[in-house]
């Protein structure tokens, strides 16, 4: 069995401690994976592949001219998180989160935060996510930031970090609900001897936030799932997501605003729409505010939200808190609004604004990785160790050319998790993210989480779209 040889090396491996010897929380996996021959393991990773297939699990590449349609890599073996880790990442999702909603409140208010010189103003201002149009919003229940994702790192030494925070329209619940629909199928008694927390009633969870957002005086609100369509990367998850809530799914130009409310086109006339759980960038949900040439959106949308008569979730302008400057600024965040120290801390950040920060960074890109302030999906980054001369070269220019655009960081060695390659277990690295539902009096977070793993040896970068996959993640109960 390969994994009798496996061999965590000098990294941080969250199933075994040293070679041959797992974690407690993990002893009860390995000693179940260890009655399997190498054959059935792959045959099962084969299965698992074909059932992900048939369920249409796919995304697609914007950076791929074919336009092809891309089944995402999914490896069997898991990842845990025990239960006392998962209590102290629990403990600090609902901190931040917590946090970053009073944050944009106030930015988007009376902004407190900028005049008693926290942050920058000018960083603010310069945010590519700060609506000018969103100011004076009150959302119902004053909560900006419904759905969250917030990705999360362990190092070396085991220390969890904040790696980003994703307050605009955070993808991945989807891989989540059916890697583990897909593992329960494949391997139905390893769940009957591990207390793993489940992950199915999410969409319930979901569910229950959106109708938070209704006006009490209705009685049966319509909840819709609004999807730029079915060219998006993640219009399975959108489709997938409306399916499991009984929500309709629905575009743009399926929305009218009419008789001064939003209003859904349906065979039997307009219906009126309630909560809009909005999967379409800032930019393009209303062409008379924000993009004029947008196709997305709906006219006067963001008229009818001002007044109260429709809730968005999550609402507009919540992308100024995903901006990588500011997230520099989320543990002064935190000890603001909240008065406490950060439970998760952030990774050490350099601002390349800063003169002094920016001359470091300029003079160690080798040894950092270099972030652009509004990027996603592993784009817009360098990763020092692994770039070319010409590479470093390039992003120098880029930063003297913009600063404020540019954040540097030191590169961690991530954690691994022994991964099925090819007919060998190797240790691949990988990160975390966590779903977290503020539903106005309570935040919750959901047990467990899209875990990426980086499926090219040596690499950092976990974005499907640059070759990553992800597993299934098993939070154990405290019984464990």
């Amino acid at each position: 069995m390969p994994l009798a040889t496996y061999d965590p090396e000098n990294f941080y491996d969250e199933i075994y401690q040293a070679a041959g010897e797992p974690r407690p929380s993990a002893a009860a996996l390995i000693k179940w994976m260890r009655q399997l021959t190498p054959e059935t393991l792959q045959q099962q990773q084969e299965m698992a592949k074909v059932a992900l297939f048939k369920l249409g699990i796919t995304f697609n590449v914007y950076s791929d001219n074919r336009g092809v349609e891309r089944v995402f890599p999914f490896d069997i073996i898991p990842r845990i998180v025990s239960a006392s880790d998962w209590t102290r990442l629990e403990s600090g999702l609902k901190q931040r989160i917590a946090a970053l909603n009073e944050f944009i409140i106030d930015i988007y208010n009376a902004q407190k935060i900028l005049k008693d010189g926290i942050i920058p103003r000018e960083i603010i201002e310069s945010a590519t996510g700060f609506l000018k149009p969103c100011f004076g919003l009150q959302p119902p229940s004053n909560v900006w930031c419904h759905i969250t994702g917030t990705d999360l790192v362990r190092d070396k030494d085991g220390q969890w970090y904040v790696l980003e925070d994703n307050l605009r329209v955070p993808s991945g619940i989807s891989y989540v609900l059916e890697n583990r629909r897909v593992m329960k199928s494949t391997f139905p008694k390893i769940f009957q001897t591990m207390a793993i927390h489940p992950v199915d009633d999410y969409p319930s969870h979901l569910l229950d936030t959106l109708l938070n957002l209704a006006p009490p005086h209705l009685a049966n609100p319509t909840v819709a799932v609004l999807t730029p369509g079915i060219y998006n990367s993640a219009y399975f998850e959108h489709s997938f997501l409306a399916q499991q809530m009984g929500a309709d799914l629905v575009e743009g130009r399926d929305l009218v605003v009419f008789d001064g409310y939003l209003q859904m086109r349906t065979t039997k006339g307009l219906r009126r729409v309630d909560v809009i759980y909005r999967r379409v960038d800032d930019d393009f949900i209303d062409p008379q505010v924000f993009r004029p040439d947008s196709l997305l959106g709906v006219p006067g949308l963001m008229e009818v939200y001002r007044k109260g008569r429709v809730a968005l979730a999550n609402a507009p302008g919540t992308g100024v808190a995903d901006d990588k400057v500011v997230y520099a600024y989320v543990p002064e965040i935190i000890r603001y609004y909240l008065g406490e120290e950060p439970i998760i801390p952030n990774v050490p950040t350099y601002l390349c604004w800063r003169e002094q920060d920016r001359e470091y960074v300029l003079a160690n890109l080798e040894s950092l990785v270099v972030k652009a302030a509004n990027e996603s999906g592993g784009y817009g980054m360098l990763v020092g160790s692994d770039s070319t001369a010409a590479q470093r070269e390039e992003f120098a220019e880029k930063i003297k050319a913009n600063p404020r655009n540019y954040i540097a960081q030191p590169t961690l060695c991530l954690s691994r998790v022994p991964t099925l390659i090819g007919d060998r277990i190797e240790g691949r690295h990988v990160d975390l993210r966590p779903y977290i539902l503020h539903k106005g009096d309570e935040v919750y977070v959901h047990p467990g989480g899209l875990t990426r793993v980086a499926l090219k040896k040596g690499s950092l970068v976990v974005n499907s779209s640059q070759g990553g996959g992800s597993k299934d993640t098993w939070v154990l109960r405290d019984s464990e």
